[in-house]
């Protein structure tokens, strides 16, 4: 999907270029892809066949979220914390257009972040496999809080496309992570609850801090948009020196977790 991501705004810039920045008539072609992704949806995946004598019960009970480990809250804690400092990338494109770049470049503010988080992605996920991801996450979120306080104290394109690329890196790093150490601390039977439950937090926690950072950007400027997003950031950081203790996990014994 980060081809996609990457060669999406491209195409956006071409158009805009074409067209004279006619959003209407660009809005109706992006259209298209979404019709295309429903399809293949509709006519090209089937769903596995299930067991007829398969017993199915619901999950969402108290006796199935009491087996969730502390573990897992925690990782929940982090990952909400860590949701509110990243608001969505539409903010580096309003950021992009304050420091004076040409409405029909701004899509490549997104074009650059895309192509710095495929570039990172894969050395970090190999990086993953060996060190811990607590480690990594933390980095990752250092590398969030620096790229804040470029693009909030930065009025020039390259530091623009500083903080851009840096943003990117971060996603490479931590991209995956938190899912990875969902998966560590949930049962096998209730990982789809787990990452259920994950998912649907972590959403809410990212319209909070979408809805926090445009009221912020309009009351007191787009500079603070990024600091509290450093604030938080840092917040996420401290969070991460909580120690996570073999009971965290689903098989106390699995010494193949990375903490």
């Amino acid at each position: 999907d980060t081809v996609g991501a990457f060669l999406g705004p491209l195409i956006a810039v071409a158009l805009m270029l074409a067209w004279n920045n006619d959003f209407r008539a660009i809005f109706w072609v992006a259209v298209i892809p979404g019709v295309l992704a429903v399809a293949l949806l509709v006519l090209g995946v089937k769903e596995p066949k299930r067991h007829v004598d398969e017993k199915r019960s619901n999950p969402i009970r108290s006796e199935s979220l009491k087996r969730l480990s502390p573990g897992y809250w925690w990782v929940i804690v982090i990952g909400t914390v860590f949701t509110l400092a990243r608001f969505s990338e539409a903010f580096l494109v309003l950021r992009a257009e304050q420091v004076g770049i040409p409405l029909s470049l701004v899509p490549l503010v997104m074009v650059a972040m895309n192509l710095v988080y495929a570039g990172t992605a894969y050395p970090f996920g190999r990086l993953s496999d060996r060190l811990s991801h607590k480690g990594l996450l933390a980095l990752g979120l250092a590398v969030l809080i620096v790229a804040d306080l470029i693009l909030a104290s930065g009025t020039h394109w390259m530091s623009l496309l500083a903080g851009v690329g840096l943003w990117g890196v971060h996603m490479g790093i931590t991209q995956g992570l938190l899912a990875t150490m969902i998966a560590d601390h949930a049962p096998p039977d209730l990982r789809g609850t787990a990452f259920g439950l994950f998912n649907l937090i972590t959403g809410l926690a990212m319209l909070v801090a979408s809805v926090l950072a445009g009221f912020f950007w309009e009351t007191w400027g787009p500079s603070s948009t990024f600091y509290i997003g450093a604030g938080f950031s840092l917040l996420a950081l401290l969070s991460l020196a909580r120690p996570f203790s073999r009971k965290d996990f689903n098989d106390p014994n699995d010494k193949t977790s990375k903490i």
